[in-house]
């Protein structure tokens, strides 16, 4: 966990890497739960056997949104900003899913800070390019641009 004395230093750290997260298995149970979630039941997330028959990966792939809801969880250990008491989501400018997540696949985020603009009374937007990476695959399986709105 890289620690950071304030939003002051934070700006001093645009254009830099702030880290890379753990490894994260993205199992078939997770992948059948955010199916039910969201009604998504598309047969290449969840019918195991004939996705080893019928597609190019052998087997069944996560979600693509579900790699994207997996952000929270992959950059929360990255990094934290003393002083700063939310954290809130602010959006996305752009996101591209590069890469299939196969059932069981390990994906971890690598995060640098693009930018940290003040909003006025004790309001921050930082931006950052986050990169979803896929173990085993020279292609990341997400990247983003990501939006943070820091409360001081």
């Amino acid at each position: 966990m890289r620690v950071i004395q304030g939003v002051e230093e934070l700006q001093r750290l645009v254009g830099q890497e702030l880290g890379v997260g753990d490894w994260f298995t993205l199992d078939q149970e997770r992948i059948n739960a955010f199916a039910d979630v969201t009604g998504d039941h598309q047969w290449i997330h969840l019918d195991v056997e004939r996705a080893k028959r019928e597609t190019p990966w052998g087997t069944t792939i996560a979600h693509g949104f579900l790699t994207l809801s997996m952000l929270p969880a992959l950059t929360q250990a990255i990094y934290e900003v003393k002083g700063v008491h939310a954290r809130i989501n602010y959006g996305l400018d752009k996101v591209r899913f590069i890469s299939p997540v196969p059932a069981g696949g390990r994906i971890r985020a690598r995060v640098a800070l693009t930018a940290v603009e003040s909003q006025g009374d004790g309001r921050y937007k930082a931006k950052f390019s986050t990169t979803i990476e896929l173990e085993g695959s020279e292609r990341p399986a997400c990247v983003a641009e990501t939006i943070a709105l820091l409360l001081t």
